[in-house]
Formats: C-alpha cells, structure tokens, sequence
C-alpha cells in the first residue's frame, strides 16, 4: 500500500503527528482529510456527468437526417429550423446622431 514504508515508518510518523498536533487535534484532522477525499470523488464524478451530458446535447446539436437520407428534415417531415441569426458587430465607436 505504500510501497516500501514499512510498519516502523508508520508508527514513526503518526507519533510524530500526535506530537505535532495532539490527541484532541487528530480527529479534527480526520474529518477535515474525510471530507476533502470525499469532496474530490464528488467532483471528479460530476465532471464525467457534465461531459457524458455534453457529449449527448452534441449528439442532439446535430442536424438531424430523414429516414430517406434528405439532409434538413425533422422526424416528422417537417424541414428543420434555420440556424440563429448572428449577433451584429461590436464597435467602440459611439453612434452618429
């Protein structure tokens, strides 16, 4: 588990992490490393659901294809809605009155 360290190693370090910080500090310290770990596995999995997520509103993004291959139709026949209009030009030139 943590490769070469041996059972001595151990026992060395938790003394001397009791001598640091003392008995009425360690359990604060567990539950402040417990909650960090647990935090981290949170958001490592919630980082997979928002890709898997993206990935899928990718998928739907997509223009979709008729079943008789006619590109720009909707399952039900109905052609598919144009593309938004793009936004006009930012300019730092205040408007002539």
């Amino acid at each position: 588990m943590f490769g070469s360290m041996g059972i001595t190693e151990l026992v060395l370090i938790l003394f001397i992490v009791l001598i640091i910080f003392g008995a009425g500090k360690l359990p604060q310290l567990g539950e402040g490393l417990g909650k960090a770990i647990k935090g981290f596995k949170k958001s490592v999995h919630e980082a997979d659901a928002i890709e898997a997520e993206a990935s899928a509103q990718q998928a739907q993004i997509q223009q979709p294809v008729a079943p008789d291959g006619t590109p720009g139709t909707q399952p039900g026949g109905a052609p598919a809605p144009p593309p938004p209009a793009a936004p006009p030009p930012v300019t730092s030139e205040p408007p002539k009155t």
